[in-house]
């Protein structure tokens, strides 16, 4: 499928340190890591050596593993976006560009994202490089410039849906979003953003009229790196899906809001999807998004970690949703997908056990 490319936005933010909001990590510390070892999980198959297997505090694998192993059998491209990760990244098996961002501050502070309008023109302008001049890292095949591509915009950054329910109140949006957790902290994760809502001294919807100020004082440079890439692939005709559960919905609402107009498919897992809690089907329909659920059947499988998948752990992230809508697309089995994750489970988690 090498008229695909998967883009990855990867960083961090301090939000992901506030207590009971994430499960992108056994720790917070770990978490800082968890973006970094997704990218590399996605573009070498395996963290690198001084990097770790990004686990929930249950033992759940990252969604990176889901996006890796579907990539495995379908053959898309890849390209990282480093937008503020706090451990760097260089996998062998794919490109890093570099959106200048640093990582994010506390949402409950007055600005977590000060340079968040240099993020967002910085990821614009790298949307050339990626969708014109990729080349296929999984079987070395030079793709012409001119040829007609396809981009999915993805994320992982630990604490991302508490700056994107932040965002979404900010913009004066429907103020729901999913979790890595199996029961969504909501009621913890709203009381977070009306601390930062005080103390940057805005209302809901106040930024509705201006989204990069909604980034800047209440977002993550993750979600202004995504929506720079979403804005510059429309500006340029390139068809892009957002790959993605309630963040990149909320990523289609600052495209929206930054004067987007027309299809904007948003490619997530039935995980997502049957969470009422998240209620994105109704966001969808709220920025006019073309939503597609696919549902891998993992409660079928008897392995740990689709089971935890199952119950509602790490329900999107990394692209997994873009990704199992990809290997739908090409005619993959749910149960060829099913066989390789739980392969590539295994091969990752001895190997974090017994490391060479």
């Amino acid at each position: 499928m090498t008229d695909v490319t998967l883009a990855v936005v990867a960083g961090t933010t301090a939000t992901a340190a506030i207590d009971g909001i994430s499960a992108a990590g056994a720790d917070p510390e770990l978490r800082k890591h968890t973006p970094s070892a997704d990218i590399e999980i996605v573009a070498d198959g395996r963290p690198a050596p001084d990097s770790v297997v990004p686990v929930s505090p249950s033992g759940c694998p990252t969604p990176a593993v889901v996006t890796r192993a579907v990539r495995e059998l379908v053959g898309f491209e890849f390209v990282g976006v480093d937008a503020g990760l706090a451990v760097p990244t260089a996998p062998t098996g794919a490109q890093v560009l570099d959106a200048g961002a640093a990582p994010g501050g506390d949402v409950r502070d007055p600005e977590p994202v000060p340079d968040a309008a240099a993020i967002f023109e910085a990821a614009r302008g790298l949307v050339p490089e990626i969708v014109e001049s990729r080349t296929n890292a999984s079987d070395g095949d030079d793709v012409d410039a001119d040829d007609d591509r396809e981009l999915l915009v993805a994320e992982t950054i630990p604490g991302g849906t508490t700056t994107a329910l932040g965002v979404l109140t900010a913009l004066g949006e429907r103020p729901a979003v999913s979790s890595s957790l199996p029961a969504n902290p909501l009621g913890t994760k709203r009381a977070v953003v009306d601390e930062g809502l005080a103390a940057s001294e805005i209302a809901a919807g106040d930024a509705a009229d201006d989204p990069l100020d909604a980034l800047r004082l209440m977002g993550d440079p993750v979600l202004a790196a995504a929506a720079g890439l979403v804005v510059g692939a429309v500006e340029r005709g390139v068809p892009v899906t957002l790959a993605g559960g309630t963040q990149m919905a909320t990523v289609a609402a600052l495209a929206r809001h930054a004067g987007v107009e027309g299809r904007l498919p948003l490619a997530t897992t039935s995980f997502v999807a049957d969470d009422p809690s998240a209620d994105v089907g109704a966001l969808a329909d709220d920025l006019g998004l073309t939503l597609a659920a696919t549902d891998p059947a993992f409660g079928e499988s008897d392995h740990p970690a689709m089971a935890a998948y199952a119950r509602g752990e790490a329900k999107e992230g990394v692209g997994m949703g873009g990704a199992l809508a990809l290997s739908e697309r090409a005619g993959v089995p749910a149960g060829d997908v099913r066989d390789r994750v739980a392969a590539l489970t295994d091969r990752l988690l001895a190997e974090r056990e017994s490391p060479s």
